[in-house]
């Protein structure tokens, strides 16, 4: 299940060739496998507790026709790997992602992790100490390290394949003490179980990113989403995460009409600048597309919308073909290699 890559880097930190592994829902596949990747999607997205309400069906047999067909189109796309970032509680179905990948020929990458605080059960917020303090970052830490170690939990006790990233959020309005102990945590697990750390930032991207580093993750293994943001463009965030040496994930491609996300064409000319600046190997991209929703509003976007529609964008306004190539998979093949520390 794990790799140690070898490779000697690029200047600006892109690994000249790969080795290793990365953890697919059907098990290690070689890094090298992975085609081109998008690297924040949610297949199945289900907001919990939805799938008990009375307006809410659950026909797996429609759902996996579904997805099937949306994955069919993104390989014909060129697509050859989607990582599903809604972590353990949010809709994630090993099984139906097994079916699928192997109906498909698509790799999929599942995760492990939560967060914000808001999204989190009342079992993770109960006060277990006198005065009340939020659950400890090494509690998270020990219950998504399992889910790499001994395989991602699926209903009741059985588990199933080993999670290849661990995702967490802090709250938008700022992060709070048990955000901290969400990343903390995960950084944790990242650090030691060698899969890469996927965060949304709260408020402030900067900080949040310092907080996993000052765990001692290196910031290669770290991937900040969300930077496609208005607020993350204008303080000048995408290029602070970049000079770090984390991965700054331009994540919401395709979302022209919202105004607290920068347009499609903005989200170009922020690639460009990033590749200017000499930081073409920490970038990534994705749509944040939805292939099923339960109990929230349904996002349609292609998940093949990043490669041939975002992509020829880019190129027409100045991005190089080896750059649009290191984009699409190299950096993502890098950043989901299992890296074991020495």
């Amino acid at each position: 299940m794990t790799g140690a890559p070898t490779a000697e880097s690029d200047r600006d930190g892109t690994a000249r060739s790969a080795t290793g592994t990365v953890n697919t829902v059907l098990g290690p596949v070689p890094a090298d496998d992975l085609g081109n990747v998008t690297v924040h999607e949610a297949l199945l997205s289900v907001v919990p507790g939805a799938e008990h309400a009375f307006d809410v069906t659950m026909d797996r047999a429609e759902i996996f026709a579904v997805l099937a067909r949306k994955l069919a189109d993104f390989r014909a796309h060129g697509g050859g790997t989607i990582v599903d970032a809604t972590g353990m509680f949010h809709g994630r179905d090993v099984r139906l992602y097994e079916a699928l990948s192997r109906s498909t020929g698509v790799h999929i990458v599942a995760s492990t992790g939560m967060g914000p605080e808001e999204l989190l059960g009342g079992y993770f917020l109960t006060p277990q100490t006198n005065p009340p303090t939020p659950w400890p970052a090494e509690r998270f830490a020990d219950l998504f390290t399992r889910e790499i170690t001994e395989g991602m939990v699926v209903p009741r006790v059985e588990r199933r394949g080993a999670a290849g990233l661990v995702a967490t959020a802090a709250t938008r309005a700022g992060m709070t003490a048990t955000d901290e102990s969400l990343f903390r945590g995960a950084a944790r697990t990242a650090l030691a179980t060698g899969v890469p750390l996927s965060v949304r930032y709260g408020k402030d991207a900067v900080h949040d990113v310092d907080v996993v580093l000052d765990e001692g993750l290196p910031a290669d293994r770290v991937v900040v989403g969300g930077l496609d943001r208005r607020d993350a463009v204008e303080a000048g965030a995408p290029l602070a995460i970049a000079r770090r040496g984390a991965y700054v994930a331009i994540d919401h491609v395709g979302l022209n009409d919202d105004v607290a996300h920068v347009t499609d064409r903005e989200r170009a000319a922020l690639v460009l600048d990033l590749v200017a600046a000499g930081h073409g190997g920490r970038i990534l991209l994705s749509g944040n597309a939805i292939g099923v929703a339960k109990g929230q509003a349904a996002y349609d976007l292609p998940f093949g919308h990043v490669a041939s529609v975002f992509v020829p964008l880019a190129t027409s306004l100045g991005l190089g073909r080896e750059d649009a190539e290191r984009i699409l998979a190299g950096n993502p093949r890098d950043l989901l290699t299992v890296r074991r520390s020495s």
